[in-house]
């Protein structure tokens, strides 16, 4: 093969070409050669290409230094024309003024968004409420973060004074604010028991159980901290008071909830036009499971632009200041309202391998008593009520936050306590349609964990009701099978939370599969229930119950909105893990009692469910006075049954038979007679 080569000259030719002369190697022009024969070789390495059956072939690096030197030959100074300097000046001017420029923009945007929405406003008041609303709280918040960037400084010196008052009182102000706090609960639970019914009272009865087994198995009993505890359990009964109590916060929640439903089902234009008009012939398949990939591909939007990481910082600020929680924790079980158990740390995740174990504990607590956005949607698909999964979610962060601070108290000083707040990871997505695509890229393997969890599941527990059955059949008891076993295990949990005795045992059942296999199929049995319910008909069928009551329904949903389960165990030591692998031994060692916390959150968010809903208004008369004829502690004044007795006693007065018909039982006139002491002749 022989070498010719020619260097750049004022022509700019620079190439190497190798020519196949035969096997010999011409290298007689090469420096450096005649030290040894291994230079030789080593030279001849790199100076010669590999030949394919004669072929020619061309050095790619002398054609880039070809190239190179033929442009710098090229490059020759040329006059600008008058367009081109015209189009300088301008970018030139654009990037003097930017800022104005955008000031100006941003200005016309927002002053058109305000013109449209004074005249919604102005032509419909009531039905532009919604989007008035949405503006009031936007131009809020913008305010809000503009000051506190601004005159942060300033604010802070101006609140200093009662800082520091606070500070040098509360020896003797937390006690008084104890004694208060104690004080209004329990007038609140006389005078709400005398107007609802002792049912209340088993719920908090609940809760107070579930505090003092928690605090007895907890990792240090002696270093708890009990303002967590506290302000979480009151964060929670906040929250519950005013969504299922006050009629703004019910219309606002069953709003939302009539809204994510309207929303979830533009999923149902993508699920129709791949599987066909049929497709809801496959329920879970085809109609549930396109809502996971579609609320995926909207969150990924979300982040994208930014949103979901102020809001996550908003709820995250606000625990902080009220629980006194660290920012790590605190962010990390805002962001679980949104966003799976694995997602919510990568929130954090530079600073995951410096947080402490309690903590870590925190972190893993917050996923395990929370559920993502993305199977909400499929929960709601199911028939559940969206109002209370979405008050569910939002209750157990708080919620969380206490479970964990009180199973396993902080001991160490913790390094993260910045006070201008965390830097939140960034979507990295270049654009709106890049972040749709690699949403819902991401919920590929969501769906598929799913899919191959609920076959394996249900497929096991078909084997283990099996097995258990001819078990049972030896002993006269072929009944046996798993939901009956976890029934009778969670049966005293699910009746401390308020749930009725003859229902315990069903919600008990639903518990078992939630923390022993999933809550999808939690909720998918839950949900035959209350499907059960709105048909009607025999509440008893061979001694089997149907349906529940709406309150142990709702009770129900409360207790199964969370990922504590055996199978998100292993989800959560795997992914924090990869995330932080410093803290891999800190990871195995405290999940399963993270499990265990995010359990008792669920239960205690059931728990303030039960002290404060009031299902009686959505149930009807003959099933409200069927299920009151099983219980001796309603009180005479309870609102809603003297209502229906006195409705069954009109009806009654216009009938000529003795027992009205319909569905009302004679338990049911024998349960209004006592409550009302009607002296008419349907009572003797």
């Amino acid at each position: 093969m022989e070498l010719t080569a020619t260097n750049c000259d004022r022509s700019g030719v620079h190439n190497l070409a190798f020519q196949n002369d035969g096997d010999a190697v011409d290298v007689t022009n090469l420096k450096g050669l005649g030290e040894n024969s291994q230079r030789i070789k080593n030279s001849e390495n790199k100076k010669t290409l590999h030949s394919n059956q004669g072929d020619e072939y061309i050095n790619i690096e002398s054609d880039l230094q070809e190239n190179k030197c033929a442009s710098v030959d090229d490059e020759q100074p040329r006059l600008k024309g008058l367009l081109e300097k015209k189009y300088d000046e301008v970018c030139e001017f654009c990037k003097k003024h930017k800022t104005r420029i955008y000031y100006v923009v941003y200005g016309i945007l927002i002053t058109a968004y305000l013109t449209v929405v004074i005249t919604a406003c102005s032509l419909n008041f009531q039905r532009s409420l919604p989007l008035f609303v949405i503006t009031v709280l936007a131009i809020f918040f913008i305010c809000w973060d503009f000051l506190i960037a601004k005159y942060e400084d300033r604010i802070a010196a101006l609140l200093s004074p009662g800082d520091r008052y606070l500070k040098k009182q509360w020896f003797w102000l937390k006690w008084v604010l104890c004694a208060a706090l104690i004080i209004t609960i329990i007038c609140w639970l006389i005078f709400d028991t005398t107007k609802q019914g002792s049912r209340q009272l088993i719920s908090f009865g609940g809760l107070v159980m579930y505090v003092l087994l928690m605090l007895i198995f907890s990792k240090y009993p002696t270093r708890v901290a009990w303002r967590p505890v506290f302000s979480g359990i009151g964060m929670q009964f906040i929250l519950g008071l005013l969504i299922l109590r006050t009629k703004v916060g019910f219309d606002v929640f069953t709003w939302l909830g009539i809204q994510i439903q309207t929303f979830l089902e533009y999923s149902d234009t993508g699920a129709k036009f791949v599987f066909g008009d049929k497709y809801t012939d496959h329920f879970f398949a085809f109609k549930v499971l396109p809502i996971v990939v579609f609320f995926s591909t909207v969150m990924s939007i979300l982040y994208h632009v930014g949103f979901m990481q102020w809001l996550i910082g908003k709820v995250g600020w606000i625990m902080q200041v009220f629980m006194g929680t660290t920012p790590v924790e605190s962010l990390v079980a805002a962001g679980n309202i949104f966003v799976g158990q694995t997602e919510s740390p990568l929130l954090v995740r530079p600073y995951l391998p410096y947080i402490t174990k309690s903590e870590l504990h925190a972190v893993m607590t917050a996923g395990f008593s929370t559920i993502a956005g993305s199977v909400l949607g499929a929960y709601i698909s199911f028939g559940v009520s969206s109002s209370h999964l979405l008050t569910a979610s939002v209750m157990s962060a708080p919620a969380s936050l206490a479970a964990s601070k009180l199973f396993w108290p902080e001991t160490e000083k913790p390094l993260i306590t910045l006070r201008s707040g965390l830097q939140m990871a960034k979507s990295e997505s270049k654009n709106l349609l890049e972040a749709a695509s690699q949403g819902a890229s991401t919920s590929i393997g969501l769906v598929a964990n799913i899919i191959v969890n609920v076959i394996a599941f249900l497929a096991l527990l078909s084997f283990l009701d099996s097995g258990l059955s001819w078990v049972g059949s030896l002993f006269d008891y072929p009944q046996l099978n798993f939901e009956n076993i976890c029934a009778y295990v969670f049966m005293p949990f699910s009746f401390m939370m308020g749930v009725d005795w003859e229902d315990s045992f069903i919600v008990g059942g639903l518990l078992g599969y939630k923390t022993f296999f999933n809550e999808f199929l939690a909720y998918e049995r839950l949900s035959k229930l209350i499907h059960n319910r709105e048909k009607g008909g025999s509440m008893y069928i061979n001694g089997v119950k149907q349906y529940m009551t709406v309150r142990s329904e709702v009770i129900a949903t409360y207790a199964l909105c969370g990922f504590a389960n055996f199978g998100s165990l292993g989800l959560v030591i795997g992914g924090l893990t990869s995330i932080a692998p410093s803290k891999k031994k800190e990871i195995a060692d405290g999940a399963f009692r993270a499990m265990i916390a995010g359990t008792a959150a669920c239960f205690m968010t059931a728990c303030v469910a039960g002290m404060l809903t009031v299902p009686d208004l959505e149930v009807p008369c003959h099933i409200l006075l069927g299920n009151a004829s099983n219980f001796t502690d309603f009180p005479a004044s309870s609102t809603e049954l003297v209502k229906c007795c006195q409705h069954l006693f009109t009806s009654g007065n216009h009938s000529e038979e003795i027992f009205p018909g319909g569905n009302y039982s004679l338990n049911s006139w024998k349960v209004c007679c006592q409550i009302l002491g009607h002296p008419t002749f349907h009572c003797t």
